[in-house]
């Protein structure tokens, strides 16, 4: 609720401040400010994500101390005012080297996949690794400020964040490098500089729409306001009024719980019902159907949806302006074929003033349960927004094999006039994404290919070896991608390779930027980044350009200028 909680008294020596809030964040926990604005919510101390220690009793003064936040996902944070005041809590706290230590008037949030702040204004510094360095495969800001720096380590000489995304933000410097962090609509974001630092800025979003939210207004109403989309939008915007988007009062929403049957929850969206959906996991023997246009879906607390009796968990109709967010998609057991459908295939229906859009939908084939389906996500309509999306064939868990948890695809994109922003698609046991729709844009994009090919046999596509993870389809005249890094980290014992990490046609309006293939570690690799252009990464052949990373090969555009004067 609005206010202010904790104390500043003790800001500038964490060591001994008292009666802050200190706490870390763990698996599944949403923290929501429920404030009109994140200034409405202060919290004086840190609600943080610190890394795992592998081995306690190593040591930092000889590197031997191995920290790493691989596996932070599932988290987040979002409208609310932070006044880092952070010290080690819990079991962390009695290490010989604990990670929560931080210097005054600094939060830690060191995470990887699916675990972002939105609407954050952060009174200091924020740290992305460990206060001794570790690897993490990071995640995602939006609509944030930061008013001190933004840390993510140097990933060229120490263990760092290896990506990350931020978008229509405001912070007062970024300080690190590594493989690929993109920038988008950021005030104060550093200087492009890809081939030695892996850093793009771009000057504005091109098109983006923020997450809805829920909160209390000054009668104690509780509301949910979505955003309108917006064009090339640059730095943090927290508006709230008619002019910035559309307030939805409580009694629009049908509150759902774990128990409510699809066919419960189908009536009320049929009623004109919104929906919120509590947490906990609902079994599905039939897909949530959406038909009313505007329709929103709102998770709260990571909610599980999974599908019975193989269908798709979700259907979206040929409509437009369908908001979907805070939600975890898992595979069933009995194999789905798509398990989030935006759109019926030839549809094109969606507007681009209105877009239909996925905020921070999350997929698992596989991980907490057996499950499978050959396409997680596939986008019919045009003209719509993915706004942090992570598709995930689990690598571990629950039914992680192979021959067990099956997938094909992570993402299929029919539409036209999609745009994807931070996407995450991972393990899928072919192409991860292909996008046959025209005038597509995709910024910042992190992906890795399978781990578990039982051989090279087992994974080619006709004659190619392997699958590209980012295909664009041959037919395709006009599309865009900018920060997109590629890795493999095959582990079966056996030299396996792809051909290339992406696939695109060669023509005047498909444009490429900023874009790597890598070998984290393992065998085998990547024989080009796009098509045949771009050197091979191998395990064989270590380069030395990320720390602890075998191999990473960068490519600036594809196509080239001596292409595309080929090209015509």
């Amino acid at each position: 609720m609005p206010g202010v909680y904790g104390s500043d008294a003790g800001q500038n020596d964490p060591a001994t401040a008292t009666g802050i809030v200190n706490a870390e964040i763990g698996y599944y926990t949403a923290v929501y400010g429920l404030g009109r604005s994140p200034e409405d919510v202060l919290i004086n101390g840190a609600l943080h994500v610190e890394p795992k220690q592998e081995n306690p009793y190593g040591n930092p003064q000889d590197d031997s101390l191995e920290s790493n936040s691989l596996t932070k996902f599932w988290r987040s944070m979002s409208n609310l005012t932070i006044n880092p005041i952070q010290r080690p809590v819990g079991d962390d706290a009695l290490l010989p080297y604990p990670e929560g230590i931080a210097p005054p008037n600094t939060l830690r949030w060191a995470v990887s996949q699916a675990a972002p702040l939105r609407r954050v204004n952060i009174l200091g510094n924020l740290e992305l690794s460990g206060h001794y360095g570790a690897y993490a495969f990071g995640t995602y800001i939006a609509n944030s400020q930061v008013q001190g720096s933004v840390i993510s380590g140097d990933g060229t000489m120490q263990k760092a964040q290896a990506h990350w995304y931020t978008r229509n933000s405001t912070i007062g410097q970024w300080d690190g490098r590594a493989v690929n962090y993109l920038f988008s609509g950021v005030i104060g974001a550093p200087a492009s500089n890809f081939a030695a630092n892996g850093i793009t800025n771009l000057q504005a979003t091109p098109a983006s729409r923020e997450a809805p939210f829920l909160y209390v207004d000054e009668r104690k109403r509780f509301n949910v306001f979505v955003p309108h989309a917006k064009s090339y939008a640059s730095g943090h915007d927290w508006e709230v009024s008619p002019q910035a988007g559309k307030q939805l009062p409580i009694q629009t929403f049908y509150i759902a719980k774990p128990s409510d049957s699809a066919a419960t929850i189908n009536a009320q969206l049929r009623q004109g019902k919104n929906l919120i959906v509590t947490p906990g996991v609902y079994q599905l023997s039939e897909a949530i159907k959406i038909s009313r246009p505007g329709t929103v879906v709102l998770g709260l607390g990571y909610p599980s949806l999974t599908p019975t009796t193989g269908k798709s968990a979700i259907e979206v109709g040929n409509i437009t302006g369908v908001m979907l967010s805070g939600l975890i998609i898992d595979a069933g057991p009995k194999q789905s074929n798509v398990l989030v459908k935006v759109g019926q295939p030839g549809s094109y229906a969606g507007e681009q003033h209105d877009p239909t859009t996925l905020s921070d939908v999350y997929v698992r084939i596989g991980g907490p349960q057996l499950g499978s389906a050959k396409t997680s996500v596939e986008v019919n309509n045009s003209n719509v927004i993915l706004d942090h999306n992570w598709l995930w064939r689990g690598d571990h868990g629950t039914g992680t094999a192979w021959g067990e948890n099956k997938a094909d695809h992570g993402l299929i994109v029919n539409g036209n006039d999609v745009n994807a922003l931070g996407l995450f698609v991972e393990h899928y046991q072919k192409n991860q994404v292909i996008w046959n729709g025209e005038r597509g844009r995709t910024l910042f994009y992190q992906s890795e290919m399978p781990y578990d090919p039982p051989s090279q046999a087992a994974w080619m596509n006709g004659s190619k070896q392997g699958f590209a993870s980012y295909v664009v389809a041959p037919g395709v005249k006009s599309h865009e991608a900018t920060g997109l890094a590629i890795y493999t980290l095959f582990v079966m014992g056996q030299d396996i390779f792809a051909s290339s990490a992406i696939e695109a046609p060669v023509s005047p309006r498909v444009k490429l930027q900023a874009m790597t293939s890598s070998v984290i570690a393992g065998f085998g690799g990547i024989r080009h980044v796009v098509n045949e252009v771009g050197p091979t990464a191998s395990a064989a052949a270590p380069n030395g350009a990320i720390y602890r990373m075998t191999s990473v090969i960068r490519l600036d555009a594809f196509p080239s200028t001596a292409q595309k004067k080929k090209h015509k």
